[in-house]
């Protein structure tokens, strides 16, 4: 992991000075961004805040791709009074510099999102910066930490104000203005805010999924260095020379699979349920603008039919990530053959299946992350309030989809919504822009392609409740204006003479 970091951190200016196409770029994109009026000029009327002092607009929580774009989004509209924290160091945001273990993306080259329509801001543009136009045509996928040196790039040109070593560690949503405790550089600091943006991560709505054993405690001590999470940092150069047992076959489980192997492993064993490996990834068959903009329009029972099919299904993993394993003698699949039990010892991890018990020096648990609210602890005092999809679908399709029915039931701008009509009115203030608005609106804050769509969506619809929220002061204002256009000519009459009080 620390091999990786120190990687990214050369590639984004430690090592070699940028291309000059990439300087070339640069400029023309802060030019763009002065052509697009960008950040726009805040109109947001303030607000005094419980405390005396001007409440946030919006606070970020959360600054990588999802939590950026959003950032970006909002400053194009106007929204300028806003802070973006995340708990993580500048280049540790998100999964792309810690447990993403790909060797490329798995979207398409071509992808956009994080530009918001800004061609000069696209990959495509900043790859081309590094490697010229052929180099563009030459390239397969795009290469992970590529792909976070991209992000950075953006963050630094359009200016995004990203604080990182923050954390929030809690949110009510008792009063006035929503309060946020944040942890920081600043120290513990309360802040009042008029919207929460939740952008933390394919983990925001829940935690790391850990499959109930009888006999594994996943916060025991005697499973440190022995029994990994795909999500964890992995010291994959202790694994030489070891046996490594991993659960799942998805995309994550080959992409550790292929790192421990390329660490040395002389071992690598894959337990899937499945027969064979998934063959479609379905969600690639709703990866269009028409889907995209569409899904959240639906009733209900279409939107639940269409994303329940989607997960059944399941994505299989990216071939490039199943031929990375397959180079190696020591990798083998065990399907139809799943966890019965866990345990660690001594001499290392001893897993049941229904064929008997094998013996591992470490095992690691690629079983992706649960969406559930109650995992998450900055959101205590709301968890009972929340509106989920099980309280929208009849008993036997929640014990038919028990994942599906966990996700937050979320309004036309990812706002959570109460369980009781009028209970908790500044719940409508929290928007839920990472995986857990999936259900509600498509994979639009986790996958790639659904980016942009989704940041303008969320930035839309707070602009909408900000002005509402203020129309009356709004209009106030109007008549308040006063821009003097004739005053340079003889037509010119003061605003006193012309009976406005």
């Amino acid at each position: 992991m620390d091999k990786i970091l120190d990687t990214v951190e050369a590639r984004k200016g430690g090592g070699a000075a940028a291309p000059k196409g990439l300087a070339a770029l640069e400029r023309a994109a802060r030019h763009d961004l002065d052509r697009l009026n960008y950040p726009a000029a805040n109109w947001v009327l303030p607000a005094p805040g419980p405390d005396g002092g001007p409440a946030l607009d919006v606070l970020v929580v959360g600054g990588g791709m999802c939590g950026q774009t959003a950032a970006f989004a909002l400053r194009r509209e106007g929204v300028c009074n806003i802070r973006v924290v995340d708990r993580n160091p500048r280049g540790r945001e998100g999964p792309w510099g810690t447990f993403a273990r790909m060797e490329t993306l798995r979207s398409p080259k071509q992808l956009t999102g994080p530009d918001m329509g800004v061609a000069t801001l696209t990959y495509r543009a900043w790859y081309e910066a590094h490697h010229g136009i052929d180099g563009w045509e030459s390239l397969h996928k795009a290469p992970r930490l590529d792909w976070l040196d991209y992000l950075l790039w953006v963050r630094r040109v359009a200016e995004l104000p990203i604080e990182n070593d923050t954390a929030m560690i809690s949110l009510d949503a008792d009063g006035a203005f929503l309060r946020a405790s944040l942890q920081g550089p600043r120290g513990r600091e309360v802040i009042f805010a008029r919207k929460v943006v939740l952008a933390l991560g394919r983990d925001g709505s829940g935690a790391p999924r850990w499959p109930a054993f009888t006999s594994f405690d996943p916060a025991g001590a005697a499973t440190r260095g022995r029994v990994f999470h795909s999500s964890d940092p992995i010291g994959f150069a202790a694994l030489a020379g070891r046996r490594v047992g991993v659960l799942g076959a998805g995309a994550s489980a080959f992409d550790n699979a292929g790192a421990a192997l390329e660490a040395g492993a002389c071992e690598v064993t894959m337990f899937a349920r499945r027969r064979f490996l998934p063959q479609v990834n379905k969600s690639k068959g709703a990866s269009f603008p028409g889907f995209q903009r569409g899904f959240a329009a639906l009733d209900d029972d279409r939107r639940w039919r269409f994303m329940t099919y989607i997960f059944d299904e399941q994505a299989p993993p990216p071939h490039e990530s199943v031929l990375r394993c397959d180079r190696h003698a020591g990798f083998a699949i065990r399907f139809s053959e799943p966890w019965m039990d866990l345990a660690v010892d001594a001499d290392g991890v001893v897993v049941t299946t229904r064929t008997g018990r094998h013996r591992f020096d470490a095992a690691i648990i690629a079983t992706g992350f649960d969406v559930d609210l109650t995992e998450r602890p900055e959101l205590a005092s709301l968890r009972d309030q929340v509106l989920l999809w099980a309280d929208r679908r009849a008993p036997a399709e929640i014990a038919a989809e028990l994942e599906a029915a966990r996700f937050p039931y979320l309004g036309d701008g990812f706002q959570l919504c109460p369980r009781s009509a009028g209970a908790t009115p500044r719940l409508a203030d929290i928007h839920v822009f990472n995986w857990g608005c999936t259900m509600s609106h498509g994979p639009l804050a986790g996958d790639i392609p659904g980016l942009g769509i989704g940041a303008a969506r969320l930035a839309q619809a707070i602009v909408r409740d900000l002005f509402v929220a203020d129309a009356d002061r709004h209009f106030e204002a109007l008549i308040a204006h006063e821009e003097p256009e004739l005053a340079p000519t003889r037509y010119f009459v003061p605003r006193e003479q012309r009976g406005i009080e």
